[in-house]
């Protein structure tokens, strides 16, 4: 994956996660899973960007291996939500539809 598509898809990802967090919050009242989905599908991003610079080739793998860390946390919020009463399948395949396979 070239470094341009990595950037755009973890800013998209990152856009439907605080569109997802904002819905948890304010349609569910559910704040402490909202929080934690939020910190974490944010975080890949800005991880990324912030590997973009870093001050070694050893920096940079550093950096892109705890995105990847934040990568796997996100999905297992998602799951979480996914599979509890917090929030059904319909209302989170509208905001992460990959999270659905």
């Amino acid at each position: 994956m070239s470094k341009g598509l990595l950037k755009t898809k973890s800013y998209a990802f990152a856009i439907r996660i605080v569109k997802l967090s904002q819905f948890l919050q304010t349609e569910k009242k559910e704040f402490v899973l909202s929080k934690q989905v939020l910190r974490s599908g944010t975080a890949i991003g800005a991880l990324h960007r912030e590997a973009e610079f870093g001050q070694s080739k050893a920096d940079f793998i550093h950096k892109m291996t705890i995105a990847l860390k934040e990568a796997n946390e996100t999905s297992y919020w998602i799951s979480l939500l996914r599979d509890t009463v917090t929030l059904r399948k319909k209302y989170l395949a509208a905001f992460c539809p990959t999270a659905m396979s």
